[in-house]
């Protein structure tokens, strides 16, 4: 216990007075204890002293065991050196004798080959000149195989004279082979029944010789075969495009019919498949010239039908001698188009499809590349587009025609169109939109079959046209209206003034809009993945995308403004109640019913027919319209009287109550919230109006201050106008209010302005403008004006819709900025 005390010790032992009696047994014990201790501690003293004494002995003895060994190995070295020269001098004649043994072997194997290959070089001679070619081939390995035990001996007279004879006989038989073969063709192979097998032993000593000799004999079997070839399809007869069918039916007959006689050939040469790439090269050349040479244009159905058989004809090829065809893939590939899901992005589409287009580059760089010997076996000759190549330079003509039947198509899609759409139609696409991109993929499916190539980009610049010339005709097709700066900004003319079916067809030139949007944007990736590599990167659809973004903005503005337009008579009718005479307060005034009525026809129909993102810009951009417009009408009245104030606050929170109420009568409620916020923010700037008429006059200017903040003297004057205030009082009222409010900058002609009723507000889109523009300031200034409605009209188109509503939905809960100001006007 070493943390214990001993007097813990104690204390623990004897807690007690009884327990004292026990201190002598205790005390015995413990005297007993160290008697053993200390016994113990001298029988170890006396171990290690003595184990002390021992360990120097057995140190020396170690050390003088050491000497003695030390003393033998040098010793037993000594000897050892003695032993290896003893050995050394009696084996230096052995040595002698075992590296004479060596050479006398080695020169007794040399002279054994040198005369087997006398006799095998002689006995080649004979084969040689007797022409017996299995049996030379099988010589003519042997001595191929004792030629390279001679190689480190080249400059010994007699084995050059060996090697010029073995050279000379190899010659010898290449002219043999060569003369033999040159029968091969002629009709003798059926006069000489034994000639088959007599060139099919000649390939065995081809395969003998070097591999020079027999490219240079499949290249002259090959050549000899297609002159005849050359001199039939060089003839002013067959040397024409109509024609390219029969070159290729003459090969395949000539392939079926020499079948059985070129099996002569090993299997390993590849006859059939060199003759076909040197057949393919020869007829590029000649339908080349045939092509380059015509003094006109030529025939489109004439074109298409030799390109169509040339094409066939490579896929024959491919599929004989492997790679196969990929017109499958591409039609499995043009058949997505219009049917992937909204959520499969670009990037994972590009995934998809990222090995095949990987396993396809090889064989399409190895194409392109010149210089590799395709005609090698095993080198991946890829046949497609081999021959067919030599039209892509010559498919204007097509690509003109495609563009024009597409134009005529799109035409008259457009003509037939009812603008209208079948009842239970769950995407209320318009048909001509759907219509037109089944044209389009036909024609995509027509191209591709044909080409891969600049031609089938130069198609993919067609649709491009073609689409953004259908953009135009649903621009065309929507209500023309408009007036005052804003109009002149965003190209509408004249007062926009749409029925219920206008409305629809709105909601449909919408939803068409963006389904082409989308389709165009899988249209491109579908080209991307078709098309050779060095045009993917160029196909894009971005242009035509932006004209259907354009497209989809404009439709939904002159909603609103057609919407807007409805509710002229309404605004009319509320500046002509006798706000100044009112004796009671009623029920909602008629316009505010006139308002709700309006609303209640339209919004149910075009909260089923448009998406949630674009109904809840259109909302959006109604408040922002109706909001300010009720403001500045207020102001058009002539008088309100106090009743006619609280007639008129219980109209505007009727009004508040019908804007809140939209997004359930439109079905709609995903972005209620943001909705309901923002037209609370802009309907309390008329209660906060009116409130400022209902208060006294003695304290109207510090409730004007307190609820409007941002309001102008010229405003300010206004509000005592309506109050009914005579001239002599505004005055005084008025220098008070200038001398407590903020220094507000006003434009040139504020006096004016603030005499004059405040026009109708102009636009769903844009702040109300003065029809004056020296008294443009009395909301914002000309240029704020001009800023708008130009970011408004053309900001959509170049920057993408949906980008344009995101930072409009951001804008909604700023306070400040340009973009803010836009919403509050």
């Amino acid at each position: 216990m070493d943390k214990m005390s001993t007097l813990e010790y104690i204390n623990q032992m004897f807690p007690t007075e009884a327990s004292l009696s026990g201190v002598e047994p205790l005390m015995q014990k413990i005297q007993s204890e160290i008697r053993r201790v200390d016994a113990g501690i001298l029988a170890a003293v006396r171990q290690q002293s003595n184990s002390g004494t021992k360990a120097k002995e057995d140190l020396a003895a170690a050390t003088h065991a050491v000497e003695e060994l030390t003393y033998k190995i040098r010793e037993i070295k000594t000897k050892a050196e003695q032993s290896e020269i003893m050995v050394q001098e009696i084996c230096r004649d052995i040595k002698k004798l075992d590296f004479a043994k060596k050479h006398i072997t080695t020169t007794i194997t040399a002279l054994h080959r040198l005369t087997m290959l006398v006799s095998a070089v002689e006995q080649l001679q004979i084969m040689a000149s007797k022409r017996q070619y299995k049996e030379a081939a099988a010589q003519l390995e042997a001595v191929n195989q004792l030629c390279s035990h001679f190689e480190a001996y080249r400059d010994i007279p007699k084995i050059t004279e060996l090697r010029e004879k073995i050279k000379n006989i190899k010659q010898i038989l290449k002219s043999h082979v060569f003369s033999d073969f040159s029968s091969l063709g002629t009709g003798k192979e059926s006069e000489e029944t034994n000639l088959l097998q007599h060139l099919s032993d000649a390939c065995l000593v081809v395969d003998a010789l070097e591999p020079s000799v027999r490219e240079e004999l499949v290249n002259n079997f090959c050549s000899r075969e297609l002159t005849s070839y050359e001199q039939i399809f060089e003839g002013a007869e067959l040397a024409k495009l109509d024609k390219t069918e029969r070159r290729y039916t003459w090969i395949k007959r000539r392939m079926r019919t020499n079948e059985e006689i070129w099996k002569i050939f090993p299997t390993s040469w590849l006859v059939p498949y060199r003759l076909c790439i040197q057949f393919c090269k020869k007829t590029r050349k000649q339908l080349e010239g045939i092509l380059d040479n015509m003094k006109e244009k030529p025939d489109v159905a004439t074109l298409l039908m030799a390109l169509q058989r040339t094409i066939e004809f490579e896929d024959e090829l491919a599929e004989k001698f492997g790679g196969g065809t990929q017109s499958r893939e591409i039609g499995n590939e043009i058949e997505e188009i219009g049917r992937r899901s909204n959520s499969q992005s670009a990037s994972d589409i590009r995934k998809k499809y990222e090995k095949k287009l990987a396993a396809h580059q090889g064989s399409e760089n190895e194409e392109k590349d010149g210089n590799k010997d395709l005609s090698a076996p095993g080198a991946g000759f890829n046949f497609h587009g081999i021959i067919s190549s030599c039209f892509e330079p010559h498919l204007t003509v097509y690509i003109e025609l495609e563009e024009k039947t597409l134009m005529e198509n799109l035409e008259k899609l457009v003509q037939e169109e009812t603008w209208d759409v079948e009842e239970g139609s769950q995407n209320n696409v318009l048909s001509s939109s759907m219509q037109l991109f089944l044209i389009i993929k036909r024609s995509l499916k027509r191209c591709s079959a044909l080409t891969k190539s600049q031609t089938l980009y130069n198609l993919f610049k067609v649709f491009q046209r073609v689409l953004k010339a259908y953009a135009t005709k649903l621009f065309a097709r929507l209500p023309k209206g408009g007036t005052g700066i804003v109009a002149a900004a965003t190209g509408m003319d004249g007062q926009i003034k749409t029925s219920d079916r206008d409305e629809r067809v709105i909601c449909y030139i919408v939803n068409s809009a963006e389904y082409c949007h989308k389709t165009s944007g899988e249209l491109a990736e579908s080209v991307a993945k078709i098309i050779d590599t060095q045009y993917a990167d160029q196909v894009d659809m971005s242009e035509v995308q932006d004209e259907f973004s354009a497209v989809i903005t404009k439709s939904l503005v002159t909603l609103v403004h057609g919407l807007e337009t409805k509710f002229d008579a309404e605004m009319a009718a509320m500046t002509r109640v006798p706000w100044g005479t009112l004796e009671s307060v009623g029920d909602q005034s008629g316009y505010v019913n006139g308002i709700n009525m309006i609303l209640s026809s339209s919004i149910p129909a075009l909260g089923s027919l448009l998406s949630p993102i674009y109904f809840q810009f259109f909302l959006d951009k109604l408040a922002s319209s109706l909001g300010p417009r009720f403001y500045l009408n207020i102001f058009k009245c002539k008088q309100i009287s106090e009743t006619g104030a609280q007639q008129m606050l219980l109209d505007t929170q009727a009004v508040k109550t019908i804007l809140l109420e939209i997004p359930s009568l439109g079905r709609q409620t995903s972005g209620a919230a943001g909705y309901s916020k923002f037209v609370s923010r802009e309907m309390s700037k008329a209660e906060a109006l009116l409130k400022v008429i209902l208060s006294p006059v003695d304290s109207v200017a510090d409730t004007y201050r307190a609820l409007l903040p941002e309001g102008t003297p010229m405003e300010f004057q206004r509000i005592l106008e309506l109050k009914g205030l005579k001239k002599s009082d505004q005055q005084s009222i008025l220098d008070d209010f200038n001398k407590g409010s903020p220094v507000i900058s006003q434009p040139s002609g504020a006096a004016a302005a603030a005499s004059q009723a405040i026009p109708q507000a102009q636009s769903a889109t844009t702040v109300p403008a003065m029809s004056n523009p020296a008294s443009a300031g009395f909301i914002a200034s000309r240029e704020d004006v001009l800023t708008r409605a130009a970011a408004l009209g053309r900001g959509a188109a170049t920057t993408g819709f949906k980008r344009f509503l995101a930072l409009t939905e951001a804008a909604k809960d700023r306070k400040d900025g340009p973009f803010r100001k836009l919403f509050n006007a």
